[in-house]
């Protein structure tokens, strides 16, 4: 059987997540990184060992100090344990088996053809049985959705399925056979990143999603930011550019009228008189079209705009741009960069802007994270 995590607390618990999350890490490291004497880590680190939580890996590394034999870095077993995360969006539910440290091993997607509560979480338990298939055991499922989650376990809103108050959590936990979390989508994203992604070891890092949506997401002190507003897209609601379309609440040129690809595709729709899809958009753009091209140029600007508001705002370390229309950023990178230097000081330091993986699999593997995060910390 796998060691399990939770029953660790204290010191030992700590070592062990600041191994998963950063390791491997020799033990001068992590005896720096934690404030520990040599010998309180040894003592600390034993049990660990013992138990097959920790171990320590055949390379050898130099002690930083140069002085005294090669150190074995320690690690995890990141194939201890496994879990599986759900992304459901109104129309699919994207799926993806992990390890404990959030790899992906699979990943299938499946239509969601009803949007009754029953019928996705039956699709929601096919999907689960297929992907814990190829794996020897599942310890834990997380579904993430657009839209607001109570307590890791009720739905008390999806606008794009059209629920409010479904008990997911209890519904899939039944059917699976397994412990189960639900999440908003942005704040399981953001989880990903912080742990396992482009945020890891940092402080204070933002992530800026473009999709259906735009989401925005904030770590401080390691913690995100999070509120009972959460999940409402706020951020959408930010103006941008004061000549752009009107969004669906009638605001004027705010981040979802300029940013979501609907919007980019409707807009290079109307100027060539034929419906037009994002990525053709964006390739039309890119190949010169100069109607396309105005479009996501345009859009380019409010997405620089937004970025600077970002770094103006929370001065993060870095901004994670993600989510499947983020080709934005490389289409329209110069008008882009353009008004991101427009509305920042000179002085001020360049934007350290991460491009993601826009995929509907990242959205899943932050799913399986809120999973993650719950078994090792030990929450209910």
């Amino acid at each position: 059987m796998a060691p399990a995590w939770t029953p660790l607390a204290g010191p030992s618990h700590t070592i062990a997540l600041e191994v998963l999350v950063h390791g491997p890490l020799s033990r001068a490291t992590l005896a720096r990184r934690l404030d520990l004497s040599a010998g309180s880590l040894s003592r600390l680190t034993k049990p660990l060992l013992d138990r097959g939580l920790l171990v320590e890996l055949d390379e050898t590394r130099a002690p930083e100090s140069g002085i005294g034999r090669p150190e074995r870095p320690l690690d995890v077993v990141a194939e201890s344990h496994h879990f599986v995360g759900i992304k459901l969006t109104g129309s699919e539910a994207y799926g993806v088996t992990t390890t404990l440290r959030a790899e992906v091993v699979a990943a299938e997607t499946v239509p969601l053809l009803d949007p009754d509560p029953r019928a996705v979480v039956e699709v929601i338990s096919g999907l689960v049985q297929r992907l814990a298939s190829t794996v020897p055991v599942v310890t834990a499922v997380g579904v993430s959705i657009g839209g607001h989650a109570q307590d890791h376990r009720v739905v008390s809103a999806a606008p794009f399925l059209g629920w409010k108050d479904v008990a997911l959590a209890e519904m899939v936990g039944a059917a699976t056979g397994l412990p189960t979390l639900v999440e908003n989508d942005l704040i399981a994203l953001t989880e990903a990143e912080s742990w396992f992604g482009a945020g890891t070891g940092l402080g204070q890092f933002a992530v800026v999603t473009l999709g259906a949506g735009v989401g925005f997401g904030l770590v401080v002190r390691g913690h995100q930011v999070t509120s009972p507003d959460f999940g409402l897209g706020l951020v959408g609601h930010v103006p941008l550019d004061p000549t752009g379309g009107v969004c669906f609440y009638g605001h004027r040129g705010c981040a979802a009228a300029m940013l979501t690809m609907e919007s980019i595709s409707s807009g290079v729709s109307v100027a060539l008189g034929r419906r037009i899809g994002y990525d053709e958009a964006l390739d039309l753009a890119a190949g010169g079209d100069p109607a396309a091209r105005r479009v996501v140029d345009d859009s380019g600007r409010a997405l620089g705009r937004l970025l600077a508001l970002v770094a103006n705002f929370t001065m993060p370390q870095r901004i994670v741009l993600s989510g499947e229309g983020n080709r934005l950023a490389v289409v329209a990178r110069q008008a882009m960069e353009d008004a991101l230097g427009s509305d920042r000081d000179p002085q001020a330091l360049p934007v350290d802007i991460e491009l993601r993986p826009g995929d509907f699999t990242q959205w899943a593997r932050g799913a399986a994270v809120i999973a993650i995060q719950t078994y090792v910390l030990g929450r209910d």
